[in-house]
């Protein structure tokens, strides 16, 4: 396979229509309801998997370009992971407008509708007022589920609670709760505790993607609450997944949608158990790729994304001084030197066996 080839956008409707449903659907083979248990404690099939986040792209001029966006949820589809999530990283949730974000979710909805993969929409505000604006307008979409942060203005468990008890009354699916905040949240983590208790309260939540604190020591907590608790997802960049999923987590959060096929094999090796060599190598080989410098995920990461095929250019909006939020949108273009794309190549070409294989061909068939 030549890797360096990039993926067109034909390549990956063509792709994703013939081959990414039955990879999509092996990964729940192993799901089996509970027996006997009331439908409420059952956990969906089909929130299960690495779901990773898309990063958002960017046109010349700084607008959100929503045909690459599109595109790329092709792309994750066409590698066979079993969600996406849009908009969840800070960037995405902080740097866009409303109307931006809310248009980027319809546009979402319209591309996977036809996908074997779920979509995941993320619904979080400043406060509870936003974050039902994006929930009322993510639940006029339909996707599969949704997934939320704390509210920036959250300064104890109790504003956590009636923030998502808020959420628990629009929402009408499975509901995902990060354990992080964005970068002007200052109040607590939202403990197992109140996950378990929203879990017990709302059959819809339950769904966790943990990344706060003591994470393992949380993780444990909350699988040893499995129901109510349905899911609880690794995140951290996938960093920590594979002793994570050894723990009991069932799939991975993270920005890394440009790895979809590679998170894809993970989540199968994991899932099979059936070549503990093969999967080791492959997360050594993933982690060395994605800690690579300069940049993280609007860095190296960008670079990868141009080089598959998906992304037209490597420009981002930026934080301004101390995380603040600019009055308008600061672009800028991610730049590498020659040593650090061979580095970057080099360690990309090591997840070789473990990327999908990509027929040229398909771009001009016979």
């Amino acid at each position: 396979m030549d890797i360096d080839q990039p993926i067109s956008r034909r390549t990956i409707i063509k792709a994703t229509a013939a081959g990414g449903a039955s990879v999509a659907a092996g990964s729940f083979l192993s799901v089996s309801p509970l027996q006997g248990a009331d439908d409420a404690a059952v956990a969906d099939p089909k929130v299960r998997g690495p779901f990773p986040i898309l990063s958002t792209p960017f046109t010349e001029s700084g607008e959100v370009d929503y045909d690459v966006l599109a595109l790329e949820a092709k792309f994750v589809a066409w590698g066979g992971c079993p969600g996406m999530i849009w908009p969840q990283s800070g960037d995405s949730v902080d740097l866009l407008t409303t109307e931006e974000k809310m248009k980027g979710m319809e546009v979402l909805a319209k591309t996977t509708r036809d996908l074997p993969a779920s979509l995941c929409l993320g619904v979080q505000g400043k406060d509870t007022a936003e974050m039902l604006a994006f929930a009322e307008h993510a639940e006029k979409l339909e996707p599969e589920a949704i997934i939320s942060r704390p509210p920036d203005s959250g300064k104890s468990e109790e504003d956590l609670r009636q923030y998502w008890k808020a959420l628990a009354a629009v929402a009408r699916r499975p509901v995902i709760l990060q354990t992080t905040g964005g970068v002007a949240y200052k109040g607590p983590l939202p403990t197992p505790e109140l996950m378990i208790d929203l879990a017990r309260e709302f059959p819809h939540f339950g769904y966790i993607k943990e990344e706060a604190g003591n994470v393992l020591a949380r993780m444990k907590v909350s699988l040893a609450a499995m129901p109510p608790v349905r899911r609880v997802f690794s995140a951290r960049g996938g960093f920590h997944w594979l002793e994570e999923s050894r723990l009991g987590s069932e799939g991975v959060i993270t920005e890394r949608a440009v790895y979809a096929d590679v998170l894809t094999r993970f989540w199968e090796l994991q899932q099979s158990g059936d070549d503990p060599a093969a999967l080791q190598d492959l997360f050594d080989k993933f982690t060395q790729m994605v800690k690579l410098k300069p940049g993280s995920l609007r860095g190296t990461n960008l670079y990868i994304w141009k080089k598959r095929g998906v992304f037209k250019n490597l420009l981002s909006r930026n934080y301004g001084p101390k995380k603040s939020i600019p009055a308008e949108p600061k672009l800028s273009e991610f730049k590498m030197s020659e040593a650090q794309i061979a580095e970057a190549d080099a360690k990309f070409a090591a997840l070789g066996p473990y990327l999908k294989t990509v027929t040229p061909d398909l771009d001009n068939p016979a």
